[in-house]
Order: structure tokens, then C-alpha cells, then sequence
């Protein structure tokens, strides 16, 4: 058994911060949110959702909450582009505010943009991402935590609401990439990028910290829409 004076001195804090460098920025967002992420695929609205206890409406609620976060998200991507330090990291294969439009447009009609209502906590977590201004670090936090997970669980959200809800393929485009052909290969070019992102071991923190902040509006956003739309 090993004592407390056996165990090894704790590294000096410039060694900690050289170590924690070492690990990989996507990694390093992939530990700091599991937990959360866990957390938001059991909320009620999610697990409502995709067991098919719910109606279209519900799933045109989702799009239409979407539509805001996703407009603030692509506008900061512009942003960052235009002042020269998204260091590729906004990829124009992932915008996806016309494909929310078109699926607006075939859910609500022709008159959408008038029957759209966004929840306070989609205010709160659009607000956050105009916030974001041109800062590469809070945007690449608010990307990989959108972007990542409409490529990989998104795709599985698409099969379950179709099957349940009988939704055509013209009310589910957010969900395809076109420009993509095939999904893996892109995310780990898009790991890759986020991992080549030059920052230091508080900014690699900060960028952890904000994708913690994302996952938590993201969240008090499904809350909300579980208490409009009930199982």
C-alpha cells in the first residue's frame, strides 16, 4: 500500500500547464462536456422527442429555437473570417440557417418568419453568441459544440423524428450536408483545425469553459421547450 510520503510530489505548476498543453483542444472539449452532454440527451424534451411522445409541432418548435442560435452562430463565424483569425475553422459546408429556413417554410408556410417565437432561453444562448464578437476561442467553443453534434448525433435525431413523425425529407434538411460526402473524414479535419488553434494552456481553458457555458444554455433551452410540449 502506498503511504501519503510515498506518494510523488505534485508537478510544479509550469509542468501541469505544459502537460495539460499536451492534450489535444478537441479532446480536452470532449472530457470537459461529457458530463453535460449526458445530461441534455436525458432531458424530458429530448427523450419525448425521439421516442415519439410528442407531435411535429414540438419538432417545429426545435427548428424554430434553432433558427435563432444558429443565425447569431454563423453571423460570429462571419466575424471571425472577416478579421482574419478563424484559422479555417469556419467551414462554409456547415451554414445552416437556409436549410432551417426550408424546413420553416415547408412545416409552418410560406408566412413563417411571422409565427416564429423564440423562448427567453433561446434569447439568453443567442445573446451569449453575438457576445462572442470576433474571438476565435468563443466561437470555435459555440461551433464545436453545434456543429460536432448535428454530424454525429444529429444524424441519429433525423432518423428517430422522421420515423416517429412521418416528416418528408423537405422538413429535415438542417440535418443533411450535401457539401459533405462523407461525415467522418470532415470531423476529424474539423478535430484537427481545433486542435491547431494557437493558444495558450488559460485560453485552451477559456475555450473548455465556454463550451461548458453552451451545453448549459443548451439546456435551459430544451427545459423550456419541455414545459411547452409535454409527453
Amino acid at each position: 500500500m502506498t503511504t501519503i510520503s510515498e506518494r510523488p510530489a505534485p508537478a510544479p505548476a509550469t509542468q501541469a500547464t505544459a502537460a495539460a498543453s499536451d492534450v489535444p483542444l478537441s479532446l480536452a472539449l470532449r472530457e470537459g462536456t461529457r458530463e453535460q452532454h449526458g445530461q441534455a440527451e436525458g432531458m424530458a424534451f429530448v427523450e419525448n422527442l425521439m421516442a415519439g411522445r410528442l407531435g411535429r409541432e414540438a419538432y417545429t418548435d426545435l427548428a424554430v429555437q434553432q433558427l435563432s442560435i444558429y443565425t447569431a452562430l454563423e453571423e460570429a463565424g462571419h466575424r471571425v473570417r472577416a478579421a482574419g483569425g478563424d484559422h479555417d475553422l469556419v467551414f462554409d459546408e456547415l451554414t445552416r440557417v437556409p436549410a432551417i429556413e426550408r424546413d420553416l417554410e415547408h412545416l409552418l408556410g410560406a408566412d413563417w418568419r411571422d409565427r416564429v417565437h423564440f423562448l427567453p432561453a433561446t434569447r439568453a444562448y443567442t445573446e451569449r453568441l453575438v457576445a462572442c464578437g470576433d474571438d476565435v476561442s468563443r466561437y470555435a467553443a459555440h461551433a464545436y459544440t453545434r456543429y460536432l453534434g448535428d454530424l454525429s448525433g444529429g444524424q441519429v435525431v433525423k432518423r428517430m423524428v422522421q420515423r416517429h413523425y412521418g416528416l418528408p425529407a423537405e422538413a429535415v434538411s438542417f440535418y443533411d450536408f450535401p457539401e459533405i460526402h462523407k461525415l467522418k473524414p470532415f470531423k476529424d479535419v474539423y478535430r484537427e483545425r481545433l486542435d491547431a488553434l494557437p493558444l495558450d494552456a488559460d485560453q485552451r481553458a477559456a475555450v473548455v469553459a465556454e463550451a461548458q457555458v453552451a451545453f448549459s444554455l443548451n439546456q435551459a433551452m430544451f427545459a423550456e421547450l419541455g414545459a411547452v410540449h409535454q409527453g
